[in-house]
Protein backbone atom coordinates (compact mmCIF):
# COMPACT_ATOMS: atom_id res chain seq x y z
CA UNK A 1 0.00 0.00 0.00
CA UNK A 2 1.27 3.31 -1.25
CA UNK A 3 1.23 5.39 2.00
CA UNK A 4 -0.26 9.12 1.73
CA UNK A 5 2.71 11.84 3.78
CA UNK A 6 1.09 12.49 7.11
CA UNK A 7 1.42 16.19 6.97
CA UNK A 8 -0.10 16.62 3.93
CA UNK A 9 -3.39 14.54 4.71
CA UNK A 10 -3.66 15.35 8.41
CA UNK A 11 -7.00 18.39 9.01
CA UNK A 12 -6.65 19.63 12.21
CA UNK A 13 -10.33 20.76 11.89
CA UNK A 14 -10.17 23.49 15.30
CA UNK A 15 -13.39 25.50 13.94
CA UNK A 16 -15.14 21.96 14.86
CA UNK A 17 -12.73 20.41 17.49
CA UNK A 18 -12.04 17.62 15.91
CA UNK A 19 -9.13 16.17 13.49
CA UNK A 20 -9.08 13.57 10.45
CA UNK A 21 -6.12 11.51 9.67
CA UNK A 22 -6.75 10.06 6.34
CA UNK A 23 -2.76 9.23 5.74
CA UNK A 24 -3.31 5.58 5.81
CA UNK A 25 -5.47 5.44 2.55
CA UNK A 26 -3.93 5.11 -0.64
CA UNK A 27 -3.12 8.47 -2.51
CA UNK A 28 -6.37 9.67 -4.56
CA UNK A 29 -5.86 10.47 -8.25
CA UNK A 30 -5.76 14.15 -9.70
CA UNK A 31 -8.87 13.27 -11.55
CA UNK A 32 -10.83 12.01 -8.74
CA UNK A 33 -9.94 15.47 -7.07
CA UNK A 34 -11.35 17.20 -9.48
CA UNK A 35 -14.46 15.33 -9.70
CA UNK A 36 -14.46 16.24 -6.24
CA UNK A 37 -14.45 20.08 -6.52
CA UNK A 38 -17.52 19.64 -9.26
CA UNK A 39 -19.27 17.52 -6.39
CA UNK A 40 -18.68 20.25 -3.96
CA UNK A 41 -20.62 22.80 -6.57
CA UNK A 42 -23.54 20.55 -6.85
CA UNK A 43 -23.86 20.67 -3.18
CA UNK A 44 -23.88 24.19 -3.79
CA UNK A 45 -26.75 24.08 -6.13
CA UNK A 46 -28.31 21.43 -3.69
CA UNK A 47 -28.51 24.15 -0.74
CA UNK A 48 -29.62 26.84 -2.82
CA UNK A 49 -33.04 24.29 -3.50
CA UNK A 50 -32.44 22.81 -6.91
CA UNK A 51 -34.52 20.16 -6.74
CA UNK A 52 -31.78 17.54 -6.81
CA UNK A 53 -34.12 14.47 -6.01
CA UNK A 54 -35.70 14.46 -9.45
CA UNK A 55 -37.26 10.63 -9.01
CA UNK A 56 -39.50 12.84 -6.41
CA UNK A 57 -39.27 16.38 -7.68
CA UNK A 58 -37.89 17.38 -4.23
CA UNK A 59 -35.61 19.50 -3.24
CA UNK A 60 -33.16 18.45 -0.43
CA UNK A 61 -33.39 20.80 2.57
CA UNK A 62 -31.88 19.37 6.07
CA UNK A 63 -29.28 21.86 5.89
CA UNK A 64 -31.68 24.50 6.33
CA UNK A 65 -33.05 23.22 9.43
CA UNK A 66 -29.84 24.78 11.38
CA UNK A 67 -29.16 27.97 9.15
CA UNK A 68 -33.09 28.53 7.88
CA UNK A 69 -31.48 31.93 6.15
CA UNK A 70 -30.76 29.41 3.22
CA UNK A 71 -33.76 28.19 2.77
CA UNK A 72 -36.64 29.40 0.20
CA UNK A 73 -38.37 32.26 2.62
CA UNK A 74 -41.40 30.25 3.50
CA UNK A 75 -39.61 27.18 4.31
CA UNK A 76 -36.76 29.21 6.24
CA UNK A 77 -39.76 31.21 8.74
CA UNK A 78 -41.41 27.90 8.97
CA UNK A 79 -38.36 26.25 10.49
CA UNK A 80 -37.60 28.90 12.57
CA UNK A 81 -41.38 29.02 13.87
CA UNK A 82 -40.97 25.03 14.45
CA UNK A 83 -37.85 25.69 16.82
CA UNK A 84 -39.60 28.57 18.85
CA UNK A 85 -42.53 26.34 19.30
CA UNK A 86 -40.49 23.16 20.11
CA UNK A 87 -38.90 25.37 22.69
CA UNK A 88 -42.25 26.97 24.08
CA UNK A 89 -43.74 23.12 24.23
CA UNK A 90 -40.90 22.05 26.41
CA UNK A 91 -40.77 24.74 28.91
CA UNK A 92 -44.38 24.25 29.47
CA UNK A 93 -43.48 20.52 29.68
CA UNK A 94 -40.45 21.12 32.19
CA UNK A 95 -42.60 23.71 34.40
CA UNK A 96 -45.49 21.07 34.78
CA UNK A 97 -47.81 23.68 32.69
CA UNK A 98 -48.25 20.78 30.14
CA UNK A 99 -48.96 18.37 32.00
CA UNK A 100 -50.04 13.98 32.04
CA UNK A 101 -54.03 13.13 33.03
CA UNK A 102 -53.31 11.93 36.49
CA UNK A 103 -49.76 12.56 37.50
CA UNK A 104 -47.92 15.90 38.52
CA UNK A 105 -45.33 15.91 35.54
CA UNK A 106 -44.26 13.78 32.47
CA UNK A 107 -40.72 11.94 33.61
CA UNK A 108 -40.93 8.98 30.27
CA UNK A 109 -40.38 9.98 27.48
CA UNK A 110 -41.26 7.04 24.84
CA UNK A 111 -40.64 7.21 21.10
CA UNK A 112 -42.61 5.33 18.65
CA UNK A 113 -41.14 5.70 14.74
CA UNK A 114 -38.72 3.28 13.22
CA UNK A 115 -35.22 3.61 10.97
CA UNK A 116 -34.27 7.87 11.02
CA UNK A 117 -37.52 8.46 12.89
CA UNK A 118 -35.95 6.55 15.62
CA UNK A 119 -32.38 6.14 15.28
CA UNK A 120 -31.23 9.78 15.41
CA UNK A 121 -33.37 10.50 18.80
CA UNK A 122 -31.79 7.36 20.29
CA UNK A 123 -28.41 8.19 19.10
CA UNK A 124 -28.83 11.92 20.87
CA UNK A 125 -30.20 10.22 23.91
CA UNK A 126 -27.10 7.56 24.42
CA UNK A 127 -24.34 9.71 23.66
CA UNK A 128 -25.40 12.81 26.01
CA UNK A 129 -27.48 11.14 28.01
CA UNK A 130 -26.74 10.94 31.96
CA UNK A 131 -28.41 10.39 35.15
CA UNK A 132 -29.94 13.51 35.71
CA UNK A 133 -31.18 14.17 32.15
CA UNK A 134 -35.13 15.77 32.69
CA UNK A 135 -37.25 12.48 31.01
CA UNK A 136 -36.46 8.84 30.51
CA UNK A 137 -36.18 8.09 26.65
CA UNK A 138 -37.93 4.57 25.48
CA UNK A 139 -37.96 3.42 22.11
CA UNK A 140 -40.46 1.56 20.22
CA UNK A 141 -38.99 0.99 16.88
CA UNK A 142 -40.38 -2.35 15.61
CA UNK A 143 -43.78 -4.08 14.41
CA UNK A 144 -42.78 -7.10 17.13
CA UNK A 145 -44.96 -7.84 19.69
CA UNK A 146 -42.58 -9.04 22.17
CA UNK A 147 -40.13 -6.16 22.27
CA UNK A 148 -43.37 -3.49 22.27
CA UNK A 149 -44.37 -5.67 25.18
CA UNK A 150 -40.92 -5.64 26.79
CA UNK A 151 -40.98 -1.66 26.49
CA UNK A 152 -44.56 -1.49 27.77
CA UNK A 153 -43.71 -3.67 30.78
CA UNK A 154 -40.88 -1.92 31.93
CA UNK A 155 -42.81 1.24 32.07
CA UNK A 156 -45.60 -0.76 33.95
CA UNK A 157 -47.20 1.71 36.56
CA UNK A 158 -45.35 4.74 34.91
CA UNK A 159 -47.65 4.75 32.10
CA UNK A 160 -49.37 7.89 33.75
CA UNK A 161 -46.55 9.59 33.88
CA UNK A 162 -45.64 9.03 30.55
CA UNK A 163 -45.92 11.06 27.28
CA UNK A 164 -45.35 9.15 24.04
CA UNK A 165 -44.28 10.98 21.11
CA UNK A 166 -44.72 9.73 17.59
CA UNK A 167 -42.95 9.91 14.66
CA UNK A 168 -43.17 9.34 10.90
CA UNK A 169 -43.08 11.23 8.19
CA UNK A 170 -45.85 9.61 5.74
CA UNK A 171 -48.07 9.38 8.44
CA UNK A 172 -49.05 5.77 7.53
CA UNK A 173 -45.60 3.92 8.25
CA UNK A 174 -47.15 0.37 9.29
CA UNK A 175 -44.68 -0.56 11.96
CA UNK A 176 -45.17 3.24 13.34
CA UNK A 177 -48.48 2.85 13.13
CA UNK A 178 -48.50 -0.50 14.55
CA UNK A 179 -46.88 0.43 17.54
CA UNK A 180 -48.86 3.30 18.04
CA UNK A 181 -51.83 1.48 18.36
CA UNK A 182 -50.19 -1.07 20.82
CA UNK A 183 -49.43 1.85 22.92
CA UNK A 184 -52.95 3.28 23.25
CA UNK A 185 -54.43 0.34 23.42
CA UNK A 186 -52.48 0.34 27.09
CA UNK A 187 -53.24 3.53 28.12
CA UNK A 188 -57.00 2.55 27.82
CA UNK A 189 -56.57 -0.62 29.62
CA UNK A 190 -54.36 1.84 32.48
CA UNK A 191 -57.61 3.94 32.37
CA UNK A 192 -56.07 6.90 30.47
CA UNK A 193 -56.63 9.29 27.55
CA UNK A 194 -54.06 8.26 24.69
CA UNK A 195 -54.43 11.82 23.28
CA UNK A 196 -53.73 13.72 26.73
CA UNK A 197 -50.34 12.16 26.74
CA UNK A 198 -49.47 11.86 23.13
CA UNK A 199 -47.57 14.40 20.46
CA UNK A 200 -47.21 13.74 16.91
CA UNK A 201 -44.26 14.66 14.73
CA UNK A 202 -45.51 14.23 10.94
CA UNK A 203 -46.14 16.13 7.54
CA UNK A 204 -48.50 18.43 7.68
CA UNK A 205 -52.11 17.08 6.90
CA UNK A 206 -51.04 13.48 6.55
CA UNK A 207 -53.19 10.57 8.04
CA UNK A 208 -51.20 11.01 11.66
CA UNK A 209 -51.63 14.99 11.52
CA UNK A 210 -55.17 14.64 11.20
CA UNK A 211 -55.71 11.55 13.63
CA UNK A 212 -53.74 14.28 16.10
CA UNK A 213 -55.68 17.48 15.41
CA UNK A 214 -59.00 15.36 15.87
CA UNK A 215 -58.55 13.67 19.33
CA UNK A 216 -56.61 16.91 20.70
CA UNK A 217 -53.40 15.58 20.92
CA UNK A 218 -50.64 17.79 23.65
CA UNK A 219 -49.02 18.98 20.71
CA UNK A 220 -48.16 18.89 16.81
CA UNK A 221 -44.92 19.37 14.99
CA UNK A 222 -44.05 19.16 11.09
CA UNK A 223 -41.27 17.27 9.17
CA UNK A 224 -40.98 19.14 5.20
CA UNK A 225 -41.56 17.24 2.41
CA UNK A 226 -37.76 18.37 1.98
CA UNK A 227 -36.39 16.25 4.65
CA UNK A 228 -35.61 12.55 4.55
CA UNK A 229 -36.25 10.67 7.79
CA UNK A 230 -32.27 9.81 7.70
CA UNK A 231 -31.38 13.51 7.40
CA UNK A 232 -33.96 14.33 10.10
CA UNK A 233 -31.95 14.36 13.60
CA UNK A 234 -31.53 18.38 13.34
CA UNK A 235 -35.31 19.10 12.81
CA UNK A 236 -38.59 18.47 15.35
CA UNK A 237 -37.61 14.67 14.69
CA UNK A 238 -34.43 15.01 16.65
CA UNK A 239 -34.72 18.44 18.88
CA UNK A 240 -37.58 17.91 20.43
CA UNK A 241 -36.88 14.37 22.35
CA UNK A 242 -33.32 15.93 23.02
CA UNK A 243 -34.42 18.81 24.39
CA UNK A 244 -37.10 17.01 26.16
CA UNK A 245 -34.40 15.33 27.77
CA UNK A 246 -33.10 17.94 28.37
CA UNK A 247 -29.97 18.78 26.43
CA UNK A 248 -28.69 22.12 24.90
CA UNK A 249 -30.50 22.06 21.31
CA UNK A 250 -28.97 25.65 20.47
CA UNK A 251 -25.45 23.99 21.12
CA UNK A 252 -26.57 20.77 18.61
CA UNK A 253 -27.94 22.98 15.74
CA UNK A 254 -25.01 25.32 16.00
CA UNK A 255 -22.54 22.40 15.60
CA UNK A 256 -23.83 21.08 12.92
CA UNK A 257 -24.05 24.45 11.31
CA UNK A 258 -20.17 24.96 11.74
CA UNK A 259 -19.49 21.69 10.26
CA UNK A 260 -21.63 22.61 7.21
CA UNK A 261 -19.74 25.50 6.91
CA UNK A 262 -16.03 23.87 7.10
CA UNK A 263 -17.60 20.83 4.62
CA UNK A 264 -18.40 24.14 2.38
CA UNK A 265 -14.59 24.55 1.44
CA UNK A 266 -14.35 24.15 -2.24
CA UNK A 267 -10.65 22.77 -1.70
CA UNK A 268 -11.41 18.71 -1.52
CA UNK A 269 -7.98 18.68 0.08
CA UNK A 270 -8.55 20.94 2.86
CA UNK A 271 -12.51 19.66 3.27
CA UNK A 272 -13.15 16.62 5.82
CA UNK A 273 -16.40 15.29 4.05
CA UNK A 274 -14.71 15.87 1.06
CA UNK A 275 -11.50 13.65 1.90
CA UNK A 276 -14.20 11.21 3.65
CA UNK A 277 -16.17 11.01 0.41
CA UNK A 278 -12.90 10.26 -1.76
CA UNK A 279 -11.46 7.64 0.10
CA UNK A 280 -14.56 6.17 0.28
CA UNK A 281 -15.12 5.61 -3.18
CA UNK A 282 -11.66 5.51 -4.36
CA UNK A 283 -11.70 1.90 -2.26
CA UNK A 284 -14.90 1.15 -3.63
CA UNK A 285 -13.16 1.39 -7.00
CA UNK A 286 -10.87 -0.91 -5.69
CA UNK A 287 -13.43 -3.25 -4.85
CA UNK A 288 -13.51 -2.57 -0.80
CA UNK A 289 -17.08 -2.59 -0.63
CA UNK A 290 -17.73 -2.10 3.41
CA UNK A 291 -16.48 0.45 5.91
CA UNK A 292 -15.65 -0.47 8.77
CA UNK A 293 -16.54 1.84 11.85
CA UNK A 294 -14.72 1.43 15.35
CA UNK A 295 -16.17 3.72 17.79
CA UNK A 296 -13.55 3.87 20.89
CA UNK A 297 -16.47 5.32 22.92
CA UNK A 298 -19.19 3.57 24.64
CA UNK A 299 -21.43 6.82 23.97
CA UNK A 300 -20.75 6.35 20.57
CA UNK A 301 -21.92 2.42 20.89
CA UNK A 302 -24.90 3.26 18.25
CA UNK A 303 -23.10 5.64 15.76
CA UNK A 304 -22.59 2.39 13.76
CA UNK A 305 -26.34 1.72 13.31
CA UNK A 306 -27.03 5.44 12.46
CA UNK A 307 -24.43 5.73 9.58
CA UNK A 308 -25.92 2.41 8.56
CA UNK A 309 -29.25 4.10 7.79
CA UNK A 310 -27.49 7.56 6.53
CA UNK A 311 -25.16 5.48 4.04
CA UNK A 312 -26.37 2.42 3.25
CA UNK A 313 -29.73 4.36 2.42
CA UNK A 314 -28.32 6.82 0.74
CA UNK A 315 -25.41 5.03 -1.85
CA UNK A 316 -27.23 1.89 -2.09
CA UNK A 317 -28.65 2.54 -5.70
CA UNK A 318 -28.82 0.28 -8.54
CA UNK A 319 -28.64 2.60 -11.10
CA UNK A 320 -27.42 5.97 -11.67
CA UNK A 321 -29.01 8.68 -12.83
CA UNK A 322 -28.79 8.17 -16.19
CA UNK A 323 -30.58 4.67 -15.73
CA UNK A 324 -27.82 2.91 -16.04
CA UNK A 325 -26.93 -0.21 -14.18
CA UNK A 326 -24.27 0.73 -11.40
CA UNK A 327 -24.81 -1.44 -8.31
CA UNK A 328 -23.59 1.25 -6.25
CA UNK A 329 -23.27 1.25 -2.41
CA UNK A 330 -21.31 0.72 0.84
CA UNK A 331 -22.07 -1.66 3.35
CA UNK A 332 -21.51 -0.05 7.14
CA UNK A 333 -20.17 -2.97 9.37
CA UNK A 334 -18.37 -2.55 12.84
CA UNK A 335 -18.95 -1.83 16.66
CA UNK A 336 -17.59 -0.61 19.58
CA UNK A 337 -13.71 -0.35 19.97
CA UNK A 338 -12.26 -1.81 22.52
CA UNK A 339 -14.64 -4.49 23.55
CA UNK A 340 -15.53 -5.66 20.04
CA UNK A 341 -12.15 -5.65 18.35
CA UNK A 342 -11.32 -8.93 20.08
CA UNK A 343 -14.21 -10.06 17.28
CA UNK A 344 -13.71 -8.27 14.17
CA UNK A 345 -9.45 -6.98 14.13
CA UNK A 346 -8.15 -11.08 13.41
CA UNK A 347 -10.40 -10.89 10.57
CA UNK A 348 -9.88 -7.07 9.57
CA UNK A 349 -5.79 -8.15 9.89
CA UNK A 350 -5.45 -11.40 8.34
CA UNK A 351 -8.67 -12.18 6.36
CA UNK A 352 -10.03 -10.63 3.12
CA UNK A 353 -8.50 -7.02 2.34
CA UNK A 354 -12.63 -6.02 1.59
CA UNK A 355 -13.06 -3.09 3.72
CA UNK A 356 -11.93 0.84 4.77
CA UNK A 357 -12.18 1.25 8.49
CA UNK A 358 -12.81 4.56 10.11
CA UNK A 359 -11.43 4.60 13.84
CA UNK A 360 -13.97 7.09 15.95
CA UNK A 361 -11.40 8.30 18.95
CA UNK A 362 -12.81 10.95 21.65
CA UNK A 363 -9.62 12.32 23.57
CA UNK A 364 -11.72 14.05 26.74
CA UNK A 365 -13.40 10.96 28.26
CA UNK A 366 -13.72 12.11 32.09
CA UNK A 367 -14.06 15.71 33.78
CA UNK A 368 -12.21 14.19 36.94
CA UNK A 369 -8.38 12.75 37.35
CA UNK A 370 -8.71 9.10 36.80
CA UNK A 371 -7.02 6.79 39.34
CA UNK A 372 -4.12 4.71 37.96
CA UNK A 373 -4.76 1.29 36.95
CA UNK A 374 -1.13 0.77 36.45
CA UNK A 375 2.30 2.52 37.48
CA UNK A 376 1.87 4.85 34.31
CA UNK A 377 -1.81 4.75 33.15
CA UNK A 378 -5.24 5.26 33.54
CA UNK A 379 -7.99 3.37 32.04
CA UNK A 380 -8.48 5.99 29.28
CA UNK A 381 -5.27 5.79 28.62
CA UNK A 382 -5.58 2.25 27.65
CA UNK A 383 -8.44 2.96 25.82
CA UNK A 384 -6.66 5.76 23.52
CA UNK A 385 -3.67 3.11 23.39
CA UNK A 386 -5.73 -0.02 22.07
CA UNK A 387 -6.82 3.05 19.69
CA UNK A 388 -3.68 3.13 18.16
CA UNK A 389 -2.34 0.18 18.74
CA UNK A 390 -5.25 -1.09 16.59
CA UNK A 391 -4.82 0.80 13.75
CA UNK A 392 -1.03 0.52 13.95
CA UNK A 393 -1.49 -3.31 13.75
CA UNK A 394 -3.54 -3.31 11.12
CA UNK A 395 -1.67 -0.40 8.85
CA UNK A 396 2.18 -2.97 9.11
CA UNK A 397 -0.82 -5.51 7.39
CA UNK A 398 -1.36 -3.33 4.65
CA UNK A 399 -5.52 -2.22 5.34
CA UNK A 400 -6.19 0.86 4.36
CA UNK A 401 -8.10 2.68 7.47
CA UNK A 402 -8.56 6.78 8.95
CA UNK A 403 -9.12 8.14 12.00
CA UNK A 404 -11.44 10.90 13.58
CA UNK A 405 -10.45 11.81 16.52
CA UNK A 406 -13.22 14.82 18.65
CA UNK A 407 -11.54 16.45 21.44
CA UNK A 408 -14.49 15.80 23.40
CA UNK A 409 -18.27 14.69 23.47
CA UNK A 410 -21.08 16.98 23.59
CA UNK A 411 -24.07 18.58 21.73
CA UNK A 412 -21.96 20.94 19.71
CA UNK A 413 -19.99 18.02 18.76
CA UNK A 414 -22.72 15.53 17.97
CA UNK A 415 -23.93 18.36 15.87
CA UNK A 416 -20.92 18.40 13.62
CA UNK A 417 -19.96 14.94 13.75
CA UNK A 418 -23.88 14.41 12.12
CA UNK A 419 -23.42 16.94 9.80
CA UNK A 420 -20.00 15.74 8.62
CA UNK A 421 -21.52 12.54 7.39
CA UNK A 422 -24.57 13.69 6.06
CA UNK A 423 -22.08 16.10 3.76
CA UNK A 424 -20.21 12.41 2.87
CA UNK A 425 -22.51 11.18 1.71
CA UNK A 426 -24.00 13.86 -0.99
CA UNK A 427 -20.34 13.86 -2.15
CA UNK A 428 -19.83 10.69 -2.73
CA UNK A 429 -23.27 10.26 -4.59
CA UNK A 430 -22.30 13.28 -6.89
CA UNK A 431 -18.93 11.33 -7.20
CA UNK A 432 -20.88 8.55 -8.30
CA UNK A 433 -23.95 10.09 -10.29
CA UNK A 434 -26.56 8.58 -8.05
CA UNK A 435 -29.48 9.95 -6.47
CA UNK A 436 -28.87 9.74 -2.82
CA UNK A 437 -32.11 11.34 -1.51
CA UNK A 438 -34.72 8.59 -3.20
CA UNK A 439 -35.41 5.05 -1.75
CA UNK A 440 -36.84 2.63 -3.92
CA UNK A 441 -35.67 -0.46 -2.61
CA UNK A 442 -37.25 0.26 0.92
CA UNK A 443 -40.58 1.30 -0.58
CA UNK A 444 -40.37 -2.32 -3.07
CA UNK A 445 -40.08 -3.91 0.56
CA UNK A 446 -43.10 -2.41 1.72
CA UNK A 447 -45.03 -3.47 -0.96
CA UNK A 448 -43.89 -7.18 -1.10
CA UNK A 449 -44.77 -7.11 2.72
CA UNK A 450 -48.57 -6.02 1.59
CA UNK A 451 -48.48 -8.86 -0.87
CA UNK A 452 -47.79 -10.80 1.53
CA UNK A 453 -50.11 -9.72 3.87
CA UNK A 454 -52.73 -10.16 1.15
CA UNK A 455 -51.77 -13.81 0.68
CA UNK A 456 -51.82 -14.50 4.55
CA UNK A 457 -55.43 -13.13 4.25
CA UNK A 458 -56.80 -15.89 1.01
CA UNK A 459 -54.96 -17.98 2.89
CA UNK A 460 -57.32 -17.79 5.80
CA UNK A 461 -60.07 -17.27 3.63
CA UNK A 462 -59.29 -20.79 2.18
CA UNK A 463 -58.79 -22.68 5.18
CA UNK A 464 -62.45 -21.17 6.14
CA UNK A 465 -64.26 -22.05 3.54
CA UNK A 466 -62.71 -26.01 3.37
CA UNK A 467 -64.26 -26.12 7.09
CA UNK A 468 -63.24 -29.61 8.87
CA UNK A 469 -61.25 -30.62 5.50
CA UNK A 470 -57.23 -29.86 5.91
CA UNK A 471 -55.22 -28.18 3.41
CA UNK A 472 -51.58 -28.54 3.00
CA UNK A 473 -49.49 -25.69 1.84
CA UNK A 474 -48.91 -27.29 -1.71
CA UNK A 475 -53.06 -27.97 -2.52
CA UNK A 476 -53.29 -23.89 -0.75
CA UNK A 477 -50.84 -23.19 -3.28
CA UNK A 478 -52.68 -25.08 -6.08
CA UNK A 479 -55.90 -23.55 -4.92
CA UNK A 480 -54.65 -20.02 -5.29
CA UNK A 481 -52.74 -20.51 -8.47
CA UNK A 482 -49.87 -19.55 -7.11
CA UNK A 483 -47.60 -22.38 -7.01
CA UNK A 484 -44.27 -20.51 -7.21
CA UNK A 485 -45.09 -18.34 -3.50
CA UNK A 486 -44.95 -21.85 -1.98
CA UNK A 487 -42.64 -20.89 0.81
CA UNK A 488 -44.12 -18.17 1.56
CA UNK A 489 -47.69 -20.04 1.92
CA UNK A 490 -46.34 -22.81 4.35
CA UNK A 491 -44.76 -20.74 6.46
CA UNK A 492 -48.23 -18.10 6.75
CA UNK A 493 -49.49 -21.65 7.45
CA UNK A 494 -46.42 -22.58 9.92
CA UNK A 495 -46.85 -19.04 11.56
CA UNK A 496 -50.20 -18.99 11.92
CA UNK A 497 -50.14 -22.38 13.89
CA UNK A 498 -48.43 -20.29 16.60
CA UNK A 499 -51.08 -17.55 17.05
CA UNK A 500 -53.64 -17.56 19.67
CA UNK A 501 -56.26 -16.88 17.85
CA UNK A 502 -56.55 -15.59 14.13
CA UNK A 503 -57.21 -11.63 14.06
CA UNK A 504 -61.43 -10.98 12.94
CA UNK A 505 -62.13 -14.46 14.32
CA UNK A 506 -61.99 -14.58 18.14
CA UNK A 507 -61.08 -18.55 19.49
CA UNK A 508 -60.48 -19.27 16.11
CA UNK A 509 -56.95 -21.22 15.87
CA UNK A 510 -54.96 -22.79 12.92
CA UNK A 511 -53.80 -26.43 13.82
CA UNK A 512 -51.67 -28.92 12.02
CA UNK A 513 -51.26 -32.43 11.30
CA UNK A 514 -47.95 -34.48 10.80
CA UNK A 515 -46.67 -35.72 7.54
CA UNK A 516 -43.02 -36.42 6.59
CA UNK A 517 -42.40 -33.47 4.27
CA UNK A 518 -43.69 -30.54 5.34
CA UNK A 519 -45.23 -29.49 2.73
CA UNK A 520 -48.04 -31.65 3.04
CA UNK A 521 -48.39 -31.19 6.46
CA UNK A 522 -52.53 -30.77 7.16
CA UNK A 523 -54.24 -27.11 8.03
CA UNK A 524 -57.52 -26.45 9.41
CA UNK A 525 -59.02 -24.17 11.51
CA UNK A 526 -60.35 -25.23 14.84
CA UNK A 527 -62.14 -23.52 17.70
CA UNK A 528 -60.80 -23.70 20.79
CA UNK A 529 -57.17 -24.56 22.34
CA UNK A 530 -54.45 -25.53 19.61
CA UNK A 531 -53.84 -29.19 20.05
CA UNK A 532 -51.53 -31.15 17.77
CA UNK A 533 -53.39 -33.88 15.19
Amino acid sequence: MTRRTLQDNYLDLRDIHMALDVSRVEPVSDNLVDRCRIAIDAMERLEAGEPVNIDENRMVGHYWMRDPGRAPQNLGQSITETVNRIRAFVDAVHRGDVRPQQEEGFFILLLVGIGGSALGPQLLADALGDADDLMLLKCIDNTDPDGIDRILDEIGDNLAATMTLVVSKSGGTAETRNGMLEVAERYRQAGLDFARHAVAVTMTDSKLDRQATEEKWLARFPIWDHVGGRTSVTGAVGLLPAALLGFDTEQFLQGAAEADEVTRQPDPMANPAAQLAMALFSCRQRGKRNLVVLPYSDRLSLLTRYLQQLVMESLGKAVNRQGDVVAEGVSVLGNKGSTDQHALVQQLREGPDDCLLLFVGVRKTRSAPSIAVSDTACTSDFLHAFLLGTRTALTDAGRESMTLMLDSLDERMLGSLIALFERTVGIYAELANINAYHQPGVEAGKNSAGEELALRAAIVKLLAENGEDPLSAREVATRLQCDDRLASIYEWLAYLVHQPEIIGQPGIRVVRGDAAVPFDAPFRLQQGAVVNE
